[in-house]
């Protein structure tokens, strides 16, 4: 019997004028800090991740997260979110797109053998919950143009950055996204969450 297809998810943090980072390069993102750790954000990202049983990690993402996060989990001086979103990530399947790393040693993380549109493909056709794209803007970007996105986790910072990189550059084809859910942080971000409608 063939496993019911999964749902694909990606979360990510934009600015305003569409960015993920700012003018200073990769690591400029201390303008997504005093909203990501505001109350409602953190427990957006418990709630997005909630029934995801697969987080897909690009290289980057996954030496940051493999760096801070098991920490956290047991840490009692911990925002009790941060904790909750620890745990889940130390025990949830963790797959890395990486063509320059050999290994992983962080618990329950592979490395993939493939794109990441026919990982996905292989992931839908398994059981399992969700599968979630955890800010990792290259995986993102390629399960879009390929159309294996279902849904759109967004937490839209209201900062104006004047530069950087963008989510989507000019390029991928046209899509349509149905809002399913809306909430505002303390700082003034907004956590949306956009379902793609595809014909049928």
């Amino acid at each position: 019997m063939t496993a019911p297809s999964r749902r694909v998810v990606a979360n990510i943090s934009l600015s305003l004028d569409g960015r993920v980072t700012g003018p200073g390069g990769e690591y400029d993102m201390g303008w997504i800090a005093p909203h990501a750790l505001s109350a409602g954000a953190r427990s957006h990202m418990v709630e997005v991740t909630g029934a995801a049983t697969t987080a897909l990690l690009g290289r980057k993402n996954y030496q940051g997260f493999a760096g801070f996060w098991p920490a956290v989990a047991d840490d009692e001086a911990a925002d009790v979110s941060d904790r909750t979103f620890a745990r889940w990530l130390n025990d949830v399947e963790k797959v890395v797109f990486s063509s320059t790393l050999k290994e992983v040693d962080w618990q329950n993380a592979r490395l993939a053998t493939a794109d990441p549109a026919t990982t996905v493909k292989e992931l839908r056709e398994q059981e399992g919950g969700d599968i979630i794209v955890l800010a990792s803007t290259s995986v993102i970007r390629q399960l879009i143009e390929t159309d294996e996105l279902d849904r759109l986790s967004i937490t839209l910072c209201p900062e104006l950055v004047g530069g950087g990189a963008r989510l989507f550059p000019d390029g991928p084809a046209a899509s349509s996204w149905s809002l399913t859910a809306t909430s505002t942080t303390e700082s003034g971000a907004l956590c949306l969450l956009y379902d793609r409608v595809r014909q049928s």
